[in-house]
C-alpha cells in the first residue's frame, strides 16, 4: 500500500509518462483545447474543485493565494465535496496519484492545495469540522 505522500501535481497540458500513477482532473470545466482522447485521465473529480464563485473571486492571483487556499478548504467541508475527497483519499491510498489541472501556476493551485490536505491526513479524508488543519 502506497503512502498518502505520493501525490503530484502537473498541468494537464504536460505529457504523460508512466510514473504518474493515477491521473485525476480536479478542475470543474474541461481544460480549453483539450481533447478529451488526449488526456489519458483514469478519472474527473469536478465535484472536488472550488465553486465558481471562489475560482472567480481568486482570479489565480498569487496575493490572495492564503485566503483562497482558507475558504477552499472550508468549501471542502460541505457536503457536496466529501465524497469526491473521499474518492480522491482512496485513490493515494492504493498508489501514487497525479492531481491535473489546467492552470498554469500549479503551485497556487486547488490541486496544490488538495495535494498539501491528503499528504497530512489519514483517513477519512475529509475535511474536519472543527477547523483543524
Amino acid at each position: 500500500m502506497a503512502s498518502t505522500k505520493d501525490i503530484r501535481c502537473h498541468r494537464v497540458y504536460e505529457e504523460t509518462s508512466p510514473e504518474d500513477g493515477t491521473r485525476v482532473l480536479v478542475d470543474r470545466l474541461w481544460p480549453r483545447g483539450l481533447r478529451k482522447d488526449d488526456a489519458h485521465l483514469d478519472a474527473w473529480l469536478r465535484d472536488v474543485a472550488p465553486s465558481t464563485e471562489l475560482r472567480q473571486w481568486y482570479g489565480h492571483d498569487p496575493e490572495r493565494f492564503q485566503e483562497f487556499r482558507r475558504r477552499y478548504l472550508a468549501e471542502l467541508r460541505d457536503c457536496d465535496h466529501r465524497e469526491a475527497l473521499h474518492e480522491l483519499g482512496e485513490l493515494a491510498r492504493h498508489g501514487r496519484v497525479t492531481l491535473l489541472t489546467a492552470t498554469c501556476d500549479v503551485d497556487h493551485s486547488q490541486a496544490a492545495v488538495l495535494a498539501d490536505r491528503l499528504s497530512r491526513r489519514r483517513p477519512p479524508w475529509t475535511v474536519p469540522t472543527d477547523g483543524a488543519r
